[in-house]
């Protein structure tokens, strides 16, 4: 959910009860609130877990050793696999065109995790490259 305060209505009373939670960023808080003359944006999401431990030690292994396979920097390999499996935009720059994911990795749940290790392995079985198979994972999502 996302919310739209304008001109500081508003502001004072959800920020100073997040103040009181949170009194190690209250200065923060509040120095936002005197800074946002036309207002502040608020979003509340729920917090998901990312990707399971598991999934994150076989996917950099995979990925790190892919990408020495092809000639490729770990990162390299993880943005081309990123824009394989979530897509991706071309963003014009002063330096050129360059290619970014739609999704990061840090964005997407254990499932869509999932769906990045698949892309590591489809992949790299394209350029004959081994990538033994994940093990099957319980998901509580």
């Amino acid at each position: 959910m996302k919310f739209e305060l304008e001109e500081n209505s508003g502001v004072v009373e959800i920020l100073l009860p997040l103040c009181n939670l949170f009194p190690e960023r209250s200065l923060e808080l509040m120095n936002l609130c005197l800074k946002s003359k036309r207002g502040v944006h608020i979003e509340v999401k729920s917090i998901k877990k990312s990707r399971t431990s598991m999934q994150e030690r076989y996917y950099r292994k995979w990925c790190g050793e892919f990408a020495k396979f092809v000639g490729m920097t770990h990162d390299e390999m993880h943005e081309e696999l990123l824009c394989r499996a979530f897509g991706s935009e071309s963003i014009e720059t002063s330096m050129g065109d360059i290619r970014r994911p739609l999704k990061r990795s840090s964005e997407v749940g254990v499932v869509e995790y999932s769906s990045l290790i698949e892309m590591l392995i489809f992949t790299a079985a394209e350029l004959d490259f081994y990538v033994p198979p994940a093990e099957r994972m319980v998901v509580n999502e």
